[in-house]
């Protein structure tokens, strides 16, 4: 295409993009949905103006949905005030551990059933596993102190299980013997990976996250309002955090997606600390100058952290518009098969399901919820990136080619059942909760 073509094209999404919110009011369609078909439109299975493919252009698309989970995933964490009583995290983090391990199990005995090999199949489960930040805002917390268990559950586990999902990746590509894996690699009966895959990459993206995102905002704070330093910009700063953070995590061997959300959570803790600090300050005895800094320090906590967040929301705007076009593009007429069919129909309707009652058993959501939460697993953008991440890591051509029109067809239709569904159920939701009240 010319330039003048893709100028055309860009200002066109990029008008379109502004006017969704109110166009979509009227229409029983997402955003997301939209945007994946223009890109079907424009791409090898429409009028093929961009070509784009998952194995030869494997790098492109990690790169692009690389950057879209982490955008998101900072911007979930963000919104997640961090919630003091443990009982609280009990369920987001069985959904994002027992509920996604029991997702993986199902969904590896139904590639096996469809004769794929023990490690295709793993691979498949892994890929699907985590749900999408990127996408579920129509069902995650609306503000920082939504008290709500099912919409704090739903967005907890989406920043969780992106990082978590990576474990059962690299266990799917040593068994395929991919990137100079093997089996022998993973170690005597699987420890080398439970301990440096499992335990050191989730145990040190919690702790690295954790500790960049305070040590980063409680700077920014010393050095507003102790030293006079209005530095202003802090949205471009938060994009740093995000980078610094993700950079630190892929040298240590830790999960940066993880990391990332964590970063994102610490902010918010931190600003929580500060205001109580404040609260504190304005009743204790002690010196002007500290009661005048502490009070400092919480409106510039509160202010950095709306502005920080109020970029982050904008900024998942262009990467959700990117990503879907780019999932779009990927997608081909020929990819609607029975059996890829039947997989997502199986994650959705069966895998999904079972696995969110289970991680749910005896926990503190109503059955309303637990049906909703059921039901709301949208599969996306993450899963795009852990299919081009396989494939940059060596995982066999042709097993990547037959599990990567599988996880663009369950995206596709997870894309459209939860993008229609989504506004009208969690409307009744809200209602049905209003009137409880």
């Amino acid at each position: 295409m010319t330039a003048a073509t893709w100028d055309l094209m860009i200002g066109a999404l990029l008008i379109l993009m502004a006017l969704s919110g109110t166009l979509l009011k009227t229409l029983p369609i997402s955003a997301a949905a939209l945007y994946m078909g223009l890109g079907f439109a424009v791409g090898p299975g429409g009028f093929n103006l961009v070509k784009l493919g998952i194995k030869a252009d494997a790098a492109l698309i990690e790169t692009i949905t690389e950057v879209a989970v982490l955008v998101s995933l900072f911007a979930v964490g963000l919104r997640l005030r961090i919630r003091r009583q443990v009982s609280s995290w009990v369920q987001p983090v069985l959904l994002a551990t027992l509920g996604m391990v029991i997702t993986i199990a199902l969904m590896t005995l139904a590639g096996l059933a469809l004769h794929l090999t023990l490690a295709a199949a793993l691979l498949m489960a892994a890929i699907l596993a985590p749900t999408d930040p990127v996408l579920a805002s129509d069902v995650q917390v609306k503000h920082e102190n939504d008290q709500d268990d099912l919409r704090f559950g739903l967005t907890a586990e989406g920043g969780l299980n992106d990082g978590a999902a990576f474990p059962f990746v690299m266990l799917a590509l040593g068994l395929a013997g991919a990137h100079g894996m093997s089996t022998a690699g993973l170690g005597t009966a699987g420890l080398r990976w439970l301990g440096l895959d499992v335990v050191w990459a989730i145990g040190g993206g919690l702790a690295l996250g954790w500790t960049c995102g305070a040590a980063f905002t409680r700077l920014v704070l010393f050095l507003q309002a102790e030293k006079k330093q209005a530095l202003g910009m802090e949205s471009f700063l938060a994009l740093g955090l995000i980078a610094l953070t993700y950079g630190i995590a892929l040298h240590a061997s830790v999960y940066g997606f993880l990391a990332v959300f964590v970063a994102g959570l610490s902010m918010r803790n931190v600003e929580r600390a500060v205001e109580a600090e404040a609260a504190h300050a304005r009743t204790a005895p002690m010196p002007p100058r500290a009661k005048v800094v502490a009070v400092a320090q919480a409106k510039t906590a509160d202010d950095m952290t709306r502005d920080v967040l109020a970029f982050a929301k904008e900024l998942e705007k262009f990467v959700e518009l990117a990503a879907m076009l780019l999932i779009g593009c990927l997608l081909r007429a020929e990819m609607l098969t029975l059996k890829n069919v039947l997989i997502a129909a199986f994650l959705i309707v069966v895998a999904r399901p079972v696995a969110i009652y289970i991680a749910t058993l005896g926990g503190r959501w109503t059955a309303s919820q637990r049906r909703l939460g059921a039901w709301f697993g949208i599969r996306g953008v993450g899963s795009i990136y852990y299919l081009a991440y396989a494939s940059t890591h060596g995982a066999p051509s042709s097993e990547i080619g037959a599990i990567g029109s599988t996880v663009l067809v369950t995206v596709a239709l997870s894309v459209v059942v939860h993008g229609i569904s989504a506004t009208p159920l969690m409307s009744i939701y809200q209602a049905a909760t209003q009137r409880r009240h």
